[in-house]
């Protein structure tokens, strides 16, 4: 099943509520989600795999053209899609993009989750909701707040009853395909999304070059990627202190991730241009 819908719509958010685990970073940053990530939910009577995708949008970039077939990818061979649509930034010309570039011709049922409706009032719920209707043909269309849950459990029972069955396509304890090392590279980007400005988490990318155990502790090295040498002074920030908040908040969440204490060495190294850069991207597994 796939979740698709212009970028900052809260895709990735709806995924971690329906999957009931953080599976996909979040940022309020456009395009933070850069590749199709899989949360998988097991449960005693289904398994339901869902796929995160880029926002769909109008490149500027030759990532960004990527960005977007990674969400063509997706889409093919679903049994279910999910278009997701933000009731507070309201419905509008973007959303029909998406329908028209990537829903309207798939063959599958398709749901459309009003996002975001904790953050518009009551009466104006309903306009929303008539607004996502008019963008095409949908099976349901549900109010949810992927934020506080809302609606949730009513949007994963449609697509439970929408799935065909089948034999379960990945072990009952997985909840990801992400390897580990994906995973500690998406939490140090998600730390430093947060904390940069202005252009720099567009051009932000982290690579994990080692990771090794020792006993109770695990050592990993990674890097930050930019692409000018004003960004890496941002992201450095004075005396290293940037560096190290994105350190110390990535490394909470790495230690859950691995079940050991962290060693996270960081350094910024810059990759001119590399969102344009077909090899720079071929290396980046964008």
């Amino acid at each position: 099943m796939a979740v698709v819908g212009r970028p900052n719509v809260g895709k990735s958010t709806l995924v971690n509520a329906l999957v009931n685990r953080k599976v996909a970073i979040v940022s309020t940053r456009p395009q933070t989600t850069r590749r199709g990530i899989r949360g998988i939910l097991t449960t005693d009577e289904y398994q339901l795999v869902f796929t995160d995708t880029p926002g769909f949008h109008k490149p500027r970039t030759l990532l960004g053209r990527r960005l977007n077939q990674v969400v063509s990818d997706s889409v093919q061979g679903v049994d279910v899609l999910v278009q997701v649509v933000d009731a507070a930034a309201g419905v509008g010309r973007g959303d029909d993009y998406v329908y028209r570039a990537q829903v309207s011709a798939v063959s599958v049922p398709k749901l459309c989750a009003v996002n975001k409706v904790d953050l518009v009032r009551h009466h104006d719920v309903v306009p929303q909701l008539a607004a996502a209707g008019s963008l095409g043909d949908f099976d349901e269309i549900v109010p949810v707040s992927a934020a506080t849950g809302r609606g949730t459990d009513e949007l994963r029972d449609l697509i439970v009853a929408n799935v065909p069955e089948g034999p379960p396509l990945y072990p009952a304890d997985q909840v990801t395909d992400q390897t580990v090392e994906e995973q500690i590279a998406e939490i140090i980007r998600e730390k430093a999304l947060a904390v940069t400005r202005e252009e720099v988490p567009h051009s932000i990318a982290v690579e994990v070059e080692e990771m090794e155990r020792e006993g109770d502790l695990t050592r990993t090295d990674a890097v930050i990627l930019v692409e000018r040498d004003s960004q890496k002074g941002i992201v450095i920030g004075r005396g290293g202190a940037m560096l190290k908040a994105i350190g110390t908040r990535a490394r909470k969440d790495i230690e859950p991730l691995v079940g050991t204490r962290v060693y996270l060495s960081l350094r910024v190294k810059v990759l001119k241009d590399w969102q344009r850069d077909p090899r720079a991207l071929d290396r980046l597994g964008l």
